[in-house]
């Protein structure tokens, strides 16, 4: 009988150290894509607004983008299932997109 190697022992303990700012990295997006799609400007002549979208954006992408270089790291990658970053990407899709198209 063998016994898991010491790396296969340390895999749980890592994951968790690397959930945590993954976690929070992909929270912090959440909720400036959220603030993002949820502004509504009274007017055209309401400037406050467009700069709020776009900063709600750009906190957005900047979040997503320092998540999914987190994951890019080897030792994150082999740890960490694709999953864990998906919804940080999204997230900075769906923000891009409404910068673009809406902001």
């Amino acid at each position: 009988m063998t016994s898991p190697s010491h790396m296969d022992d340390d895999r749980g303990c890592l994951r968790l150290g690397l959930a945590v700012p993954l976690t929070l990295l992909t929270l912090i997006a959440a909720f400036f894509c959220w603030t993002a799609l949820t502004i509504r400007p009274s007017g055209a002549w309401y400037d406050d607004a467009y700069a709020g979208i776009v900063l709600s954006c750009v906190v957005t992408i900047a979040s997503a983008g320092a998540a999914a270089a987190l994951w890019l790291v080897p030792g994150v990658r082999r740890t960490m299932p694709v999953w864990w970053i998906i919804p940080a990407l999204l997230l900075g899709l769906a923000a891009g997109a409404r910068w673009v198209l809406g902001g």
